[in-house]
């Protein structure tokens, strides 16, 4: 498993297999979000299992991630980090579908799209927040997620 540390309980990866959940669990993370259409999560075998949250999409410039998807995520991991967990968001690489549920994660907890893709690519070089299909879904979730009444 190979990850980056975004902020205190933000933290954006690759796949992590059955036997990376006990050092996830070391770190903190309560909450495992995949973004991988072709990739089910692992189970966690553990007797106090982390949640997992396998929000399949793919990775290509003709199906957009859903915004859906990112609404769905992110609800899950603000209710996670306010119960004081932490949350661990991945695709295949940590490149694209991860980056862009962690940018959407850290808007709802109120950055700027810009701010949060920044501070990713930042924290995680190999990240690519501004690839041509990815950077307008995170703007398009940062417009749908400002214009919604009070959350949370």
């Amino acid at each position: 498993m190979e990850y980056s540390t975004i902020t205190p309980d933000l933290f954006i990866g690759n796949t992590p297999a059955s036997k990376d959940y006990d050092h996830l669990r070391g770190l903190g993370v309560q909450l495992v979000i995949n973004m991988r259409f072709e990739y089910r999560p692992r189970k966690d075998f553990h007797h106090a299992p982390i949640s997992l949250l396998w929000l399949p999409t793919f990775d290509s410039p003709l199906i957009p991630i859903p915004l859906r998807a990112l609404q769905r995520g992110v609800f899950a991991a603000l209710e996670t980090i306010q119960n004081g967990g932490k949350v661990y968001a991945h695709c295949a690489h940590g490149v694209h579908r991860g980056v862009t549920m962690g940018a959407a994660i850290l808007i709802a907890q109120g950055y700027a799209a810009e701010s949060a893709m920044k501070l990713i690519k930042e924290h995680r070089p190999k990240a690519d927040p501004f690839a041509f299909y990815i950077r307008p879904r995170i703007l398009k979730f940062a417009r749908m997620w400002n214009e919604q009444p009070a959350r949370l």
